[in-house]
C-alpha cells in the first residue's frame, strides 16, 4: 500500500527526486481527460477524412486542394500531439526526456506549417480573385507542391535550430523525474513571435483586405453594368412605342 505522500508522486519509488502530481479532484481530472480526448479524436478523425479524400480522388488533385491537404496534415499532426499532452494533465511526463523534446519540437513544427499553409491559401485566393486571367499559369500543381515542401522544411529547420540545445541536452532543465521542461532563449522567443505570428498574420490580413476591395469593386462594376443595360433596354422600348404612335 502506498502512503498519501507517495500517491502524489509521479514516480513513488524515486522518493524526493520525483515530481509531484497536480492536485485536482477526481471529477475535474476525468472531465479534462474526456474533453481533451474528444477534441483530439475529433481533430484527428476529421482531418484524416480530408487527407484520404484528396489523396484518393484524382479529380481533387488541384493546387488549392493540395494546400488544403497540407493544412489537414498539419492539423492532424497537432491533434495527434494532443494525445501526448493529455499525459501532462496531472503534471507528470512518463515518456522520457528525449520524447519530451521531440514532442515539443514536432508540435511547434506542425503549428508553424499550419500557419504557413494558411498564408499560401491566402496567396492562392488573392491570385484567383485579383488576377483570374493568369491564375492557371501562375498557380500550378508543381508550384503548389514546391511551396508546401518549402513550408514544411522551413518550419522544421527553424524550430530545430530554436531547440538545438534541448535536442543535444534533453532533460537537463528538469528539476525532478517526471517533468518535461524545454529551455527557450529569449531571443528565440521573439523570433518565433515575429516569424510564426506577426509576419504570417500581417500577410494574411493584407491579402484578404486586397481580395475584399477587389471583390467590392467588381460587385459595384456588375451593378453598374446591369443598371446601364436596364436603362438601354427601357430606352429602346420607349423609342419603339413612340414610333408606333
Amino acid at each position: 500500500m502506498s502512503t498519501p505522500d507517495e500517491a502524489e508522486l509521479c514516480y513513488p519509488h524515486l522518493g524526493n527526486s520525483s515530481c509531484r502530481r497536480i492536485k485536482r479532484s477526481h471529477s475535474v481530472s476525468v472531465l479534462l481527460h474526456i474533453i481533451l480526448s474528444s477534441i483530439s479524436v475529433l481533430t484527428v478523425t476529421l482531418n484524416l477524412l480530408v487527407i484520404i479524400s484528396i489523396s484518393h480522388f484524382r479529380k481533387l488533385h488541384t493546387p488549392t486542394n493540395f494546400l488544403l491537404l497540407s493544412l489537414a496534415v498539419s492539423d492532424f499532426s497537432v491533434g495527434f500531439v494532443w494525445v501526448f499532452l493529455i499525459l501532462l494533465i496531472d503534471g507528470c511526463w512518463f515518456l522520457g526526456a528525449d520524447l519530451c523534446v521531440f514532442n515539443t519540437v514536432f508540435c511547434y513544427v506542425a503549428t508553424s506549417a499550419s500557419i504557413g499553409t494558411v498564408v499560401l491559401i491566402s496567396v492562392d485566393r488573392y491570385v484567383a480573385v485579383c488576377d483570374p486571367m493568369h491564375y492557371q499559369t501562375k498557380v500550378t500543381k508543381n508550384r503548389a507542391k514546391i511551396c508546401i515542401v518549402l513550408c514544411w522544411v522551413g518550419s522544421t529547420v527553424f524550430h530545430c535550430l530554436r531547440k538545438i540545445y534541448n535536442i543535444g541536452n534533453s532533460g537537463e532543465f528538469d528539476s525532478c523525474a517526471g517533468e518535461c521542461v524545454i529551455y527557450v532563449h529569449p531571443i528565440s522567443r521573439i523570433m518565433n513571435v515575429v516569424f510564426s505570428f506577426i509576419i504570417p498574420f500581417s500577410n494574411i490580413v493584407v491579402l484578404y483586405v486586397s481580395v475584399f476591395v477587389v471583390a467590392v469593386s467588381q460587385a459595384q462594376a456588375m451593378r453598374f453594368h446591369v443598371t446601364v443595360v436596364t436603362l438601354q433596354s427601357s430606352l429602346k422600348v420607349n423609342r419603339s412605342e413612340l414610333k408606333c404612335v
